[in-house]
């Protein structure tokens, strides 16, 4: 007898899937409207790598299908500092602005909406943040991704810079003491 195929189900990694945002979309053909769905899907290992995925269908389960399929795909690693984020950050994206600072331990994620799902399917235990401008949902999330995506660990910059860890390091963190 031959070796027992594992499903496709069984292979897959566990991955913290959160639907953000379905939406009912029309396209106007020759007879009238032809509705769809159009589904937002924020996937994470809770560990650092997330991703983003939308997908249209006819039907909403297709369309969430699709888009967490796309977001597995799409996923990518972000650079986190322990359960926070290692410095503020802010990035626009269409009309959406999101703002990301690190916060200390306890405080958890202040955050709503579409910022809230990809910073918690992230790792992000402890941050505050604010959007502002456009409340779109897919702009929001792709705003917050760009935002993760715009982060350097500290090793990662001393090493673009060609310098040691203690010569990027800010004084504060050396023990240097302040003119005052």
């Amino acid at each position: 007898m031959g070796r027992r195929q594992p499903r496709r189900d069984e292979d897959r990694e566990e991955f913290d899937e959160r639907v953000i945002d379905i939406t009912r979309v029309a396209k106007v053909v020759k007879g009238g409207r032809r509705f769809a769905f159009r589904a937002v899907v924020v996937v994470g290992d809770n560990q650092g790598r997330v991703g983003i995925g939308v997908g249209k269908a006819r039907g909403v389960p297709d369309s969430i299908r699709k888009a967490s399929d796309r977001a597995r795909r799409s996923m990518m690693t972000v650079s986190l500092s322990g359960r926070t984020i290692p410095h503020p950050v802010t990035v626009k994206h269409g009309g959406a602005v999101v703002m990301l600072k690190p916060a200390s331990p306890g405080t958890g994620v202040i955050a709503g909406g579409g910022v809230r799902a990809v910073l918690e399917a992230a790792g992000v235990q402890d941050i505050l943040s604010k959007s502002q401008g456009s409340a779109n949902t897919l702009n929001v999330a792709h705003a917050t991704l760009d935002a993760l995506r715009a982060l350097r660990d500290v090793d990662e910059l001393a090493r673009m810079r060609g310098k040691t860890l203690a010569e990027v390091q800010p004084f504060w963190k050396r023990g240097a003491k302040t003119n005052g």
